[in-house]
């Protein structure tokens, strides 16, 4: 299940292309019956997310926060959140020349990769993510259009 929020009036964000997606991010990495939190937020709140939790005061495009599941706990297994601020996407679609949907969808692979336990601080690790995120990219049938 895809939980979705979006607090930017008119983001030109389409709901259901996102969830579709991320469904298919889902079955992908093996994880279809999961559930994932997916939030488009502004500059301002994703600012605020990203000094209290990285020590950054300043917009980021996307932020993840994985949550660990308690086995004892029946139900819904919730892998995390992933926020993405709106207007950095919108920023960085046009510095791409990507429309914004396939920019979103490049966001939720990177978000929910960190996600999954991800990380790209060291090359073998950065290296290791990008694979993964061209894998991801192809298999919902988005063009990688970003070179490393």
């Amino acid at each position: 299940m895809i939980h979705y929020r979006n607090t930017v009036p008119k983001s030109g964000i389409d709901a259901r292309a996102v969830k579709r997606v991320a469904s298919q991010l889902l079955a992908a990495v093996g994880r279809a019956d999961a559930s994932l939190s997916i939030s488009f937020v502004g500059d301002v709140a994703i600012a605020r997310l990203n000094a209290r939790h990285r020590g950054k005061n300043r917009p980021t495009d996307v932020l993840s926060f994985p949550l660990d599941p308690d086995p004892s706990m029946p139900g819904e297994e919730l892998l995390g959140d992933i926020v993405i601020s709106v207007p950095t996407a919108v920023k960085q679609a046009a510095q791409y020349d990507a429309p914004l949907q396939r920019e979103v969808e490049r966001l939720l692979i990177h978000g929910l990769l960190h996600v999954l336990g991800h990380d790209h601080e060291e090359p073998t690790e950065r290296d290791a993510m990008i694979a993964q995120e061209r894998r991801l990219a192809a298999a919902i049938g988005m063009p990688w259009p970003y070179d490393t």
